[in-house]
């Protein structure tokens, strides 16, 4: 029997209308960049998907094209191999200390192995979830993802907001900076969504202002909505400690209070609180020393960053294996990433947290149907083959456009922030 080969592969980046949202690193800037990968077999069967934008990671991509065409999209692990031959293994310094992941060959290799199981996937007519092992969940829940911010709405508004915007269009533009404004935009995006918890994304403010918040929030929403809190790294090891306390009974887990293992394991001793991390347990090559040091209790995968979908699968049987929990941890996605994420959360076991998601910041879509719907906070796993999910080839265009045209070839937050504030730096660790 003769398989079919990839004869094509498309690269095309966007650009997405993304809100001032602050954080550890910075500011958002108006637009968000992804890159949308396409393969297309001989037979015109043709599978997409969907990573971070930045310009070192397309030309990468570019460099891909001669190895990837001609080859079986049956034939993933083949492709690794080859991918891994022409850029080397990375090392888990080479994530970088930015809350994103900078690293090249997951990158690459995530896109094109989610491609990949999107033709597999069409040509057997049968969901991704059933190539990673089948369905354990009917739909997948996300949680409510806070972000402090300026008022705006990104793209051509930035910092200016839509006077006709209502719901949830009017709280994503409204300025969130204190405790009372985060539990509006709480209040605004549970309504919307249907969210059952809340993650509040910190290292942006002192940690006193930040968890003053976390308890505004549990006195408006109760005991029954778990919240969780996101310092991004840099609260030292005694801070952590110190509101890591104040928090206990409050927060279902604490994520990256502080940098690196060590740090962690000594912060997950003091506290009862569980703690969650995708800043110091983020590879493979990281799994042995988290064992040894016991640094955190569950690990926020992220198929971009771990190598893609079956390589994700692989870390909960690790988890499994180690006594960890897992759960996921979000970007700035739209509906092809998103879709991704629900057939991996549909096959994981021990389904215990909620997923990250930053789907509700963003306004655009490249599906046809448009944006993916949420129902008392989750989403239905797609029911279609592959993916379950086409692209939109007009609105894509529409993007790519965007992406000329605004002048960005790359996540830059500390850039962004000093249009702000002109004496803003990066700090690894802050408070």
């Amino acid at each position: 029997m003769k398989f079919p080969k990839i004869k094509e592969f498309h690269i095309t980046p966007i650009a997405v209308v993304d809100p001032p949202l602050l954080n550890a690193a910075g500011l958002h800037a108006p637009y968000a960049l992804r890159t949308v990968v396409e393969l297309v077999t001989e037979d015109n069967i043709s599978g997409v998907s969907e990573i971070p934008g930045n310009i070192d990671i397309d030309k990468a991509l570019e460099r891909s094209k001669p190895l990837i065409i001609g080859q079986d999209p049956f034939q993933i692990n083949k492709i690794r191999d080859i991918l891994l031959a022409e850029f080397g293994t990375e090392k888990p310094a080479d994530r970088g200390f930015t809350p994103w992941d900078q690293r090249t060959v997951v990158h690459v290799f995530s896109s094109i192995e989610v491609a990949c199981l999107d033709i597999i996937g069409k040509i057997i007519n049968r969901p991704i979830v059933d190539l990673l092992g089948g369905k354990r969940r009917d739909a997948v829940p996300f949680s409510a993802y806070l972000f402090y911010k300026y008022e705006g709405a990104g793209g051509e508004l930035e910092f200016g907001t839509d006077p006709n915007a209502t719901g949830w269009d009017a709280a994503r533009q409204a300025s969130a900076l204190n405790p009372a404004e985060i539990v509006a935009q709480a209040k605004a995006m549970c309504k919307e969504f249907g969210f059952q918890s809340i993650k509040l994304k910190g290292g942006v403010f002192e940690p006193r202002q930040e968890v003053d918040a976390i308890l505004a929030l549990h006195e408006a929403f109760g005991p029954n909505v778990p919240l969780r809190i996101d310092p991004n790294a840099l609260w030292t090891v005694e801070t952590s400690i110190k509101y890591g306390k104040e928090m206990e009974g409050i927060i279902e887990y604490l994520e990256d209070p502080c940098r690196g293992q060590e740090n962690m394991a000594a912060v997950r001793k003091a506290l009862k609180t569980p703690l969650a991390t995708n800043m110091c347990t983020t590879s493979f090559g990281d799994i042995p020393s988290s064992v040894q040091l016991g640094s955190e209790d569950i690990i926020l995968s992220d198929h971009h960053f771990w190598g893609g979908l079956q390589e994700s699968m692989k870390l909960t049987s690790i988890c499994e294996t180690f006594g960890r929990d897992l759960s996921m941890h979000s970007n700035s996605h739209l509906g092809i990433s998103l879709a991704a994420m629900v057939h991996l959360g549909a096959a994981i076991p021990n389904f215990k947290y909620a997923l990250d998601t930053h789907y509700p910041w963003q306004s655009d879509e490249i599906i046809l149907g448009g944006r993916m719907k949420f129902e008392d906070g989750a989403v239905p796993v797609p029911s279609g083959p592959g993916l379950g999910v086409e692209l939109d080839r007009a609105a894509l265009a529409k993007l790519h456009e965007n992406y000329k045209k605004c002048g960005l070839t790359k996540r830059n937050d500390e850039i962004e922030m000093q249009k702000v504030q002109p004496d803003w730096k990066f700090m690894a660790t802050r408070w």
